[in-house]
């Protein structure tokens, strides 16, 4: 086996075969995945490169990888990685994988932020008639000009007839080519003094908003009314709360799709999901500015002074009802955390936790957002209204599931 050699394809072929006989659902893709981490390649060298050989380190490599799938443990752990939205994520066991459903999550929290924070602290831009606008307008009519021009000379040398030219002979000054370069020079400096005066004049003149100039006293009142208009503020920053952040990917993706428009505060219970999450932050060039992670049990870390400052509650709580658990695919209940799985009898311990919470953690207006079981989407919603918190919806997921209950609160509290 040692000296036999294994290309790209062959190795693909034959761990798709072995995979599959050991009840792999997706073998191929597997197998892809397993040989892309192994050799570092993307899923579309593999087929570029099928009859490279594999070396030492890759074959051992990839024999591991495919005896650990073959045991049900999930492609994150044994690769490292996946992606999540636009941003890819280091996994490790111990730590939630991320899934898709949670991309979804992500992308009501920006919903709500674009609509509802960002917006409407951005300055309302209108198209404004700038001078340059009208250099290029003068550039066009210009070059019209000058196709004109070499029209005419066109014509005026059509003219002449070839006994004229003949007669002529030598002389350049009845020759067509000269009629041609004389229209064609005349047709430049035209267009050289009618672009020279246009920009004088733009110098001259101040321009309103619509490009018009304004002149005299006109102009001076525009000029005082520049100089009276109030300094632009700064722009909105969001301020984003998560509790059980995992891999950090929800935050993560949060700051990194908002840039400079969002900051995170993330909480975590479980240190393997800090250090993970500071891991992918520091892999994305973000700073702890940006998104600032924090072990503890749910909010307990939130100093006082910031109660009541956040924008959005944001979680992916526990939330496996526990006679739910027994019947989880194999690859989860045996491989992922069951800190992270396992919500109580109803999926909502967590929940109802984070529901106490929100009130005091987010000011008027606040979204309070959370990713629960399907069968818990309904009573979720129930004992958002009971808090008293409004604009209660429930989000589905796209298989249709009822996923995500979203709310907002209206009257924040202050413990005394």
């Amino acid at each position: 086996m040692a000296n036999e050699i294994w290309t790209i394809k062959r190795c693909l072929e034959w761990t798709k075969e072995y995979l599959a006989e050991r009840g792999e659902e997706h073998p191929r893709l597997s197998a892809e995945w397993l040989l892309c981490a192994a050799t570092g390649l993307a899923r579309i060298d593999l087929y570029m490169r099928m009859d490279e050989t594999l070396n030492a380190a890759q074959l051992e490599t990839m024999h591991a990888a495919v005896v650990r799938r073959a045991k049900g443990e999930p492609l994150q752990y044994i690769t490292g990685s996946t992606q999540f939205r636009m941003i890819d994520v280091a996994c490790a066991p111990g730590v939630l994988i991320p899934r898709p459903e949670t991309e979804m999550l992500v992308e009501e929290v920006l919903n709500y932020l674009d609509a509802e924070v960002l917006s409407p602290e951005a300055a309302a831009r209108q198209r404004v008639e700038l001078p340059w606008n009208d250099e290029v307008e003068e550039a066009r009519k210009a070059e019209a000009a000058l196709a004109d021009e070499r029209a005419t000379a066109e014509r005026r040398a059509a003219n002449l007839t070839a006994a004229d030219e003949a007669a002529l002979g030598g002389d350049v000054l009845g020759s067509r080519a000269y009629a041609e370069e004389l229209a064609d020079r005349e047709a430049e400096e035209a267009a050289a003094q009618a672009a020279e005066a246009e920009v004088a004049e733009a110098a001259e003149s101040e321009l309103d908003e619509y490009g018009i100039a304004i002149e005299g006293a006109d102009q001076e009142t525009a000029l005082a009314q520049d100089a009276a208009a109030p300094a632009p503020t700064e722009p909105r920053i969001a301020r984003v709360l998560e509790v059980g952040c995992g891999t950090g990917c929800i935050s993560l993706s949060l700051a990194w799709e908002r840039r400079g428009h969002v900051t995170c505060t993330a909480t975590d219970i479980e240190p393997r999901a800090i250090d993970l999450a500071t891991k992918n932050r520091d892999a994305l060039g973000l700073t702890a500015d940006e998104v600032a992670f924090s072990l503890t049990n749910l909010v307990s870390s939130i100093p006082r002074e910031e109660w009541g400052t956040f924008d959005v509650l944001v979680s992916n709580p526990p939330y496996i009802p526990t006679g739910v658990m027994r019947s989880l695919p194999h690859e989860v209940k045996d491989f992922e955390p069951d800190l992270a799985l396992e919500g109580g009898a109803d999926g909502l311990d967590i929940f109802r936790r984070l529901l106490n919470a929100a009130p005091y953690m987010l000011r008027a207006g606040g979204l309070f957002a959370c990713e629960l079981y399907e069968g818990a989407l309904d009573a979720a919603a129930e004992l958002c209204r009971q808090a008293g918190l409004s604009d209660v919806r429930i989000v589905h997921d796209l298989t249709d599931r009822p996923r995500i209950v979203r709310a907002i609160v209206t009257e924040p509290k202050q413990r005394q």
